[in-house]
């Protein structure tokens, strides 16, 4: 087999899907191009090709058509170096990035340049937003030439009161300034492969219209087209900013500590292992672990967590969240690319030249219906004046009508406008969803089947119960502190976490010695100390009945025990448990009241399985293995319930892989990211929820969107046949629809939650 190779570009001045499958359609032509994806929202497209391919000829392909392409840099690795695709981009997935953000500010008005080497041969061709829509739209050729065509056709009104002989040639002129670039795409188009784009469309209803002399019309109705094509222009560029502005909140600069010294140097440049200073109020330059400091970290603009979290020493921080009180000294751990933010910015990317069902649907759809809209207007133009004596003029005046109506703009974006603001809104709340497929069946999910370590639980045991016999508690817990000193278990960390929550001494012990699979013991100030599970503490018969069955009691209730013994004597127990997380019952119920059934599956015992789960209130599976795990979404998806597997991704991955929809939960881990569907970056349970709402309310929105597009078409192709409306109504319903259908959508990035 051939090895393949991704090149990635981006794509400046596609504006609505229509765009998106005239570039596919001329790519796909190119030798040796297997496969391509290409994202309107995201403005960037996917080459998979078999390393013959002459790039030179994909990016003249698409210049041809009147965008303006260039590679991200060395994107062009063979698919088999390159390890997991995942990694292969960050590092220009998200420098592009930086730079729209940095252009947006810094030089709003030039006209942008970093894509423009593939344009310079042709100039005229930009009626559709030649350069991304940054900078104000007048300063974009899209918006040049829409002033310009605007300028001509007030000029030719004047010229028509004043020379009326004339007045029929100035309309024709004003015309040709907007249709020339307009048509010289349409030619452009119509050889690589679509022959019926809009602009060939808008081509012979302006021609079509002069010829049966309506120049007047002609040239209203291409001004107007150019009028929709720059709103549509500035809509798609307020949904991509939505994104990109992630970018943007990563700092510029970062403090780096050098000799002791500290120097201000660009983040860009910072590597993994360098330690930087993060000073109160500053954000926080790149993802790292702290070193020393402890703060409370304002994490809203990465995760939308609404309260500070402290955080303090070997605690992990995010490039973008915000320092709160305190000076933190951090080591970094990414690279700017491959920082949080950049690689949630590349998901989104990616997720977004993945297409849903719907959407697939729906280009199907348009490739049928473009063409028997050329049919069905070609016959209104035809049929009544050849049968039924009809007048040729009014007749082809009214099939060009329907030529404009039909365009199909609004309908083919209708989808990925909505997908690509849901995706923008999850990702800025930290729900990431790996593409419209993922986001269309979340919200058709009927069953979630939970991980309990670290997904329902915190992941870390806690000292739940301190039992004393004969000691005061605080005696009990500073005793058990002292042999536990130094080691890294978490049940030692858990008591360890305790004693400095209560503030009790923990002095040096002697002698410290681990007993394998019973405890530890040492001595300090003259007394020999033993921590043992209970069955070694029976063995040494330091326990009587009462104390066993105050074990048994907290074991039931699914908590582990340690028995401290004092000179051979039992004084106490320590009970610890995995507490569930806070937000849990919470998020439970939210998804019970949604009619969404709930389960917990878990490797733990069944006695612990049944005390979390009793708490929680959720049915529960315990002591399995991930092959069960696997199994039990698998049975209950024959069951027909449409499954969601939450879990942390490490051990849980053959059960995300099988569920319909696998959701990676907490810190991001990277096995999490790569492996699931979807992912949750607080660890929030109630997050599930909020994601499972979020592809129902994006669901709505694309009916809305193909509603009011089929609806408005439906409405002016029965008043242009009846007579009622003419060309440049015609003309207003489609860039109309497209707009309202863009703003429609653009409703969803403004989600609160």
């Amino acid at each position: 087999m051939a090895e393949t190779s991704e090149t990635r570009y981006r794509v400046g001045g596609m504006d609505c899907a229509a765009c998106a499958s005239k570039i596919d359609a001329a790519v796909r032509r190119v030798a040796g191009v297997a496969d391509v994806s290409v994202s309107v929202m995201a403005g960037t497209m996917t080459v998979r090709h078999d390393g013959s391919s002459d790039l030179k000829a994909i990016e003249k392909k698409v210049t041809g058509l009147g965008y303006s392409v260039s590679p991200f840099a060395g994107s062009a690795a063979p698919a088999h170096e390159r390890g997991s695709h995942d990694h292969h981009d960050h590092d220009h997935g998200d420098h592009e990035g930086h730079d729209h953000a940095s252009h947006d500010h810094d030089h709003a008005g030039h006209d942008h340049d970093h894509a423009a080497h593939g344009e310079t041969e042709i100039e005229g061709l930009h009626g559709h937003d030649h350069t991304p829509m940054t900078g104000p739209w007048w300063q974009s050729r899209k918006g040049r030439l829409t002033i310009l065509s605007g300028a001509a056709l007030v000029a030719a009104y004047a010229i028509g009161h004043l020379v009326p002989a004339i007045a029929s040639y100035a309309f024709i002129i004003a015309m040709l300034i907007g249709l020339v670039p307009i048509a010289r795409r349409a030619v452009m188009a119509a050889l690589s492969g679509t022959p019926f784009s809009i602009e060939m469309l808008m081509t012979i209803a302006a021609v079509g219209a002069v010829i049966i002399n309506a120049g007047e019309e002609a040239a209203t109705v291409v001004f107007l087209f150019l009028v929709g094509e720059l709103l549509e222009g500035v809509a798609a560029g307020k949904a991509r900013e939505s994104i990109q502005s992630l970018t943007a909140l990563v700092p510029k600069n970062a403090l780096l500590e050098d000799n002791g010294q500290t120097r201000e140097v660009p983040a860009e440049n910072l590597t993994v292992g360098a330690i930087i200073m993060v000073r109160p109020g500053d954000r926080i330059s790149a993802d790292g672990i702290i070193v020393s400091g402890e703060s409370a970290i304002d994490e809203a603009p990465v995760t939308g967590e609404s309260t500070p979290v402290r955080k303090g020493v070997d605690a992990i921080v995010f490039a973008g969240t915000v320092n709160g009180d305190a000076v933190l000294r951090v080591r970094v751990t990414a690279a700017a690319a491959d920082n949080t933010i950049a690689r949630v910015v590349k998901l989104v990317e990616e997720a977004q030249e993945s297409k849903a069902p719907t959407e697939r649907f729906i280009d199907r759809f348009s490739r049928y219906y473009t063409p028997g809209v050329v049919v069905v207007a070609a016959l209104v133009a035809v049929v009544p004046p050849l049968l039924f004596g009809g007048s040729w003029s009014e007749w082809v005046y009214k099939g060009l009508a329907i030529l404009l109506i039909g365009c199909p703009c609004a309908l083919v974006i209708s989808t990925p406008a909505a997908i690509a603001a849901s995706l923008s809104a999850g990702a800025r709340r930290g729900l990431l969803m790996k593409g419209g497929a993922v986001l269309e069946t979340l919200g058709k999910v009927t069953m979630v089947a939970f991980d309990k370590t670290g997904t329902l639980t915190e992941g870390k045991p806690q000292v739940t119960d301190i039992v004393s016999f004969g000691l005061s508690e605080a005696q009990v817990l500073s005793r058990a502190a002292v042999l536990e000193q130094g080691s890294s278990h978490p049940l030692a960390l858990a008591i360890l976490n305790r004693a400095k929550a209560d503030g009790v001494p923990v002095p040096p012990a002697f002698e410290l010695e681990a007993l394998p699979g019973k405890g530890v013991s040492g001595k300090v100030g003259g007394e020999t100390l033993d921590l043992l599970s209970p069955s070694a503490a029976r063995e040494r018969g330091a326990l009587d009945g009462d104390k066993d069955a105050r074990i048994t009691v907290l074991n039931d209730e699914g908590k582990s025990v340690s028995v401290l013994l004092v000179n051979g004597v039992a004084v106490g127990l320590i009970a610890m448990r995995d507490e569930p997380r806070e937000d849990a019952k919470t998020g439970l119920s939210t998804l019970k009241s949604a009619g969404v059934k709930t389960m917990m599956l878990t490797g733990d015992n069944k006695r612990t399985a049944a005390a979390v789960a009793g708490m929680l209130g959720i049915d529960w599976r315990g002591e399995m293995m991930p092959e069960d795990k696997q199994r039990v979404v698998g049975e209950l998806k024959r069951q027909g319930f449409i499954v969601a597997k939450v879990g942390d991704g490490i051990n849980d991955a053959p059960a995300l892989a099988a569920a319909d929809i696998g959701i990676a939960m907490g810190g991001g881990t990277d096995v999490a990211l790569e492996t699931a569907d979807a992912a949750v970056l607080h660890g929030r349970v109630g997050d599930v929820a909020r994601m499972i709402e979020l592809s129902k309310r994006t669901m709505r929105n694309i009916l809305q969107n193909i509603s009011i597009a089929l609806g408005l078409k439906a409405v002016f192709l029965v008043t242009t046949i009846a007579g009622i409306t003419g060309l440049w109504p015609a003309i207003l319903a489609d860039t109309g629809a497209t707009v309202l259908v863009t703003i429609n959508a653009l409703r969803l990035l403004q989600v609160k939650g």
